[in-house]
């Protein structure tokens, strides 16, 4: 009966990562979409992964476009920071 039991809260909380992920990939994309310019203009030498563009513009956020902002800001609520 435990067995079936953590297997069932296994299932559910599986469904609802799954769930959960296009939503956070949709504003990744809103974010590339609208701070590729930033980040051309501002992290020039900045290799993507591990955090660094984001934390490049971060970095500059005084000087980011509104749109990059708004993106960025959708995307940190969207993934609860």
């Amino acid at each position: 009966m435990r067995i079936r039991h953590v297997a069932i809260v296994s299932g559910l909380s599986l469904v609802a990562l799954m769930s959960a992920a296009p939503s956070a990939f949709a504003q990744q994309a809103a974010a590339m979409k609208y701070c590729k310019a930033d980040y051309e203009r501002l992290c020039p030498g900045v290799q993507p992964g591990g955090g660094r563009i984001l934390g490049c513009l971060k970095a500059h956020k005084e000087e980011i476009s509104i749109g990059c902002g708004k993106a960025l800001q959708a995307m940190k609520a969207k993934m609860g920071g």
